[in-house]
C-alpha cells in the first residue's frame, strides 16, 4: 500500500494519518491549497513522503494551470512551489522534492511537454522512495541480530515513505532475513505518532511490538529491556541529526548506557550547505499540549511550548544508514557527498 500516489482522475490521494489507527482512510487532493493543509495538519508527514508530496505538488499546479504560454505555466507552479514551501520549515525532503520538479518542469518545450514533465518527474520520484527504502533496510538489516529488541521513535515506517520505511524499513528488512525481532515503540507525545502509526503498522505486520510512555524510556533501557536505538530524520546537517522532539533525549540515554543509536534516512535527507544554528525548527499549535483530541487537558491560559523537532549531535550517533552504505564516525561531509547516486 503507497501512503501517496496519483489517481487515475489527475488527483493526489493520501492516507490521511491523523485518523489512525482507528481508520486507515485516504483524502483526495485536487488543488494545492488542499495539499497545503494535508502537510500542516500532518495528514501527510515523514521526511521522505514530505519529499514525494512537494514533487506531486508541482505535478498537481502543473496539470490544473490554464495557462497558454509556458511563461504562465512557470508563474503558476513557481506560486504553487511558495505555497508549499511556507507549510512546515524544517524537513529538507519537503524542499528537496519541490526544487527537483520545478527544475525538471521548466526543460519542457511547450505547455504541453511541460506538464507531462511535472508528472513523469513526481512519479518516478515515488517509485524511486520505495526502492531507495528497500536499499536503506539491506544496509540496516546487518546491524541488527537475531534476537534483537528494537526501539524506535516517532514514526518512520511506510506512512513517513511512500512505501516500506526507513527506520522499520530496517526492522522490515531484517525480519524478511529471517531474524527475530522485537520493537519497543515510544508514544512520541503530543501528538502521538509512535502508538497510533508505528504500533498499528507493526502490528499489520504480525511485529511483536511493546508500546511505551516517552517517559519510560530511561528506565527501560537500563533495565537492559533494549539492544539498539533506531529512529529516523528530517534534515542531517554536518554537525547534527534533526527528528521528532524527543530523539535527543533518546540518544543521550543510549550513549549513558553504551547501546548503538543509529539514524536511517535517504540521502534527500541530508542538507549539505547548512549547520544546526542555521535551521529553523517548527513550532507547533499549543492546542496539541492542551488537547487530546477533543479533550481538554490543561489550562487553557498556560503558555505552551511546542516545537516539533530537536537536534542531536553527531557524536551521540552510532552509524547513518542510508541507501548509499552506512557511515560511521567521525562523518565526513565530503566524503558522504561524494557518495550521493
Amino acid at each position: 500500500m503507497r501512503t501517496i500516489n496519483w489517481s487515475d482522475n489527475g488527483h493526489i490521494i493520501l492516507t490521511d494519518q491523523t485518523k489512525l489507527p482507528k481508520e486507515c482512510a485516504t483524502i483526495e487532493c485536487n488543488d494545492v491549497d488542499t495539499l497545503a493543509e494535508a502537510i500542516r495538519s500532518l495528514r501527510v508527514r515523514g521526511a521522505p513522503a514530505l519529499g514525494v508530496a512537494g514533487g506531486f505538488g508541482i505535478a498537481l499546479a502543473a496539470q490544473t494551470s490554464r495557462a497558454r504560454s509556458q511563461r504562465d505555466l512557470i508563474r503558476d507552479i513557481e506560486h504553487a512551489a511558495e505555497v508549499l514551501r511556507n507549510t512546515r520549515p524544517t524537513a529538507v525532503n519537503l524542499f528537496w522534492g519541490i526544487e527537483r520538479v520545478l527544475k525538471k518542469t521548466k526543460t519542457g518545450r511547450s505547455v504541453h511537454q511541460m506538464k507531462e514533465l511535472a508528472l513523469e518527474e513526481a512519479r518516478k520520484m515515488a517509485d524511486e522512495d520505495v526502492e531507495i527504502c528497500k536499499r536503506i533496510g539491506e544496509h540496516g538489516a546487518k546491524l541488527l541480530e537475531d534476537g534483537d529488541v528494537i526501539m524506535t521513535y516517532c514514526n518512520a515506517g511506510r506512512m513517513a515513505c511512500v512505501d516500506w520505511g526507513t527506520a522499520i524499513g530496517v526492522i522490515r528488512s531484517a525480519i524478511g532475513q529471517g531474524k527475530r525481532i522485537k520493537v519497543i515503540a515510544c508514544e512520541t507525545r503530543p501528538l502521538n505518532q509512535g502508538s497510533r502509526i508505528t504500533a498499528w503498522e507493526l502490528l499489520q505486520d504480525d511485529v511483536q511490538v511493546i508500546l511505551i510512555t516517552d517517559n519510560m524510556v530511561g528506565h527501560v533501557v537500563k533495565s537492559g529491556m533494549a539492544d539498539k536505538i533506531i529512529v529516523g530524520a528530517d534534515r542531517i546537517v554536518e554537525d547534527a541529526v534533526f527528528n521528532k522532539i524527543g530523539t535527543y533525549t533518546l540518544s543521550i540515554i543510549a550513549k549513558e548506557h553504551k547501546i548503538p543509536f543509529y539514524v536511517a534516512a535517504p540521502m534527500s535527507t541530508f542538507d549539505f550547505e547548512k549547520r544546526a544554528a542555521d535551521i529553523e525548527i517548527e513550532e507547533r499549535s499549543p492546542q496539541e499540549l492542551k488537547y487530546f483530541g477533543d479533550e481538554q487537558i490543561a489550562p487553557l491560559e498556560v503558555e505552551v511550548y511546542n516545537p516539533a523537532f530537536d537536534a542531536t549531535p553527531m557524536e551521540n550517533i552510532t552509524a547513518i544508514i542510508t541507501e548509499n552504505g552506512v557511515f560511521h564516525p567521525p562523518f565526513s561531509f565530503k566524503d558522504i557527498r561524494g557518495k550521493e547516486s
